[in-house]
């Protein structure tokens, strides 16, 4: 007789959000230089515990990928020179050519496979958890810059690429992605941008590393990019939403959404230029969900740990259907207050409501005439498209 699967007894509750995470985010970094220094994930953790939101009825702890599952698309000999990093704590110079590993923006620490492996386990076990649908939250996830044979962008191995993948082994055959982040996903859109049955929808900054993700690049007819300008504000994310992604995505008729919802796009955040608040980032979370049975979305950039751990921890209030306070808890508050963050050498000392809130004031603006321009564009190719 056939054993039962691992995670039988958990896909009956998915109807109930759930969140994938895992201690190794609490104790791992990638070096006391590096943007990605600071906790995130063990923030919205701690921080979503504390008000109530996180009981571990609803917790599940990441399992890790093993190679074999990463090589859905990633090279057996890049996994390979990753794990023999980790063991030696160093690279050689044909490694480093090669895979770009040991680089300032791929440093080689002491987690550097089992780390990644982890996000990967979670967006593989988010695609089996949703066969059945419901709502999956990983907030490690977001590694959207890997490639097959090398680390790009601080990002080791891609797990958006092989939750798409899961999904569509269970079931989905046809899936949205959207990415929020700042900076374009280059290693999604390689891996997906000539299957039509993976709908893409990237909102970044122009002229932002990795310099790619062009208004013109369409793909198989179905990548959208939108490069927005530096200063992107609340008011013009709302009509992207309204004009852009939603109408995409509803038209589009997906069986599963992947939202990609990095932090870096706010004002606070020192890897962009661009000035939304976490509002934004919450409609999109919001305004997606009712388009799919099987909805995961997943963190990303974010390198201010106050801001990022906020705007995640909202995340996870609008998916479980939690009230966001207008001042936080006592508990809530110690959480933030335990933060640190050294910019080149001094403490950055947090702002006020920092400490004391989720939710930032709304920052709203002109919709510059550019932005509008663009997204009527991209309005345009999907009357076409569709």
């Amino acid at each position: 007789m056939r054993s039962r699967p691992r995670w039988a007894g958990r896909r009956a509750l998915a109807a109930e959000p759930r969140f994938i995470g895992s201690e190794i985010y609490r104790g791992s970094c990638y070096g006391p230089w590096h943007p990605l220094r600071v906790p995130r994930v063990s923030t919205v953790m701690d921080l979503s515990r504390a008000l109530g939101w996180l009981g571990p009825e609803r917790f599940i702890t990441s399992p890790r990928a093993k190679p074999a599952a990463l090589r859905a698309f990633h090279t057996d000999d890049y996994i390979a020179a990753v794990q023999a990093a980790e063991a030696a704590g160093a690279v050689s110079d044909a490694v480093r050519a090669r895979h770009h590993l040991g680089t300032p923006s791929n440093p080689v620490f002491a987690e550097m496979f089992r780390r990644p492996a982890t996000a990967c386990g979670a967006a593989i076990l988010a695609g089996e958890l949703l066969a059945g649908g419901g709502v999956i939250y990983s907030p490690a996830g977001g590694t959207h810059h890997g490639l097959p044979d090398r680390a790009n962008g601080f990002c080791y191995f891609n797990d958006p690429v092989l939750a798409i993948l899961s999904l569509r082994r269970n079931g989905a055959a046809r899936v949205a992605y959207v990415d929020i982040d700042a900076h374009h996903p280059d290693g999604v859109e390689a891996a997906f941008g000539q299957d039509p049955e993976v709908l893409m929808i990237s909102v970044h900054e122009e002229n932002r590393w990795p310099r790619s993700g062009r208004l013109e690049d369409c793909g198989a007819g179905q990548v959208h990019n939108l490069p927005v300008p530096a200063g992107f504000n609340d008011t013009e994310m709302a009509l992207v939403l309204d004009q852009v992604i939603l109408p995409l995505v509803a038209d589009f008729r997906p069986d599963a959404v992947v939202l990609q919802c990095g932090a870096d796009a706010v004002a606070e955040d020192p890897q962009s230029r661009l000035a939304l608040s976490n509002n934004a980032h919450w409609a999109v979370v919001a305004a997606l969900r009712p388009l799919s049975s099987r909805y995961l979305v997943l963190g990303g950039g974010g390198y201010n740990p106050w801001s990022v751990g906020r705007l995640w921890t909202g995340v996870w209030a609008t998916l479980a259907g939690a009230e966001i306070p207008d001042q936080l808890p006592e508990a809530g508050q110690a959480v933030l207050r335990a933060l640190t963050w050294d910019v080149r050498g001094r403490a950055r000392r947090a702002e006020a409501h920092w400490l004391t809130t989720l939710r930032d004031p709304a920052r709203d603006g002109p919709i510059g005439a550019d932005l509008r321009a663009r997204a009527a564009v991209l309005a345009g190719r999907r009357r076409a498209w569709a």
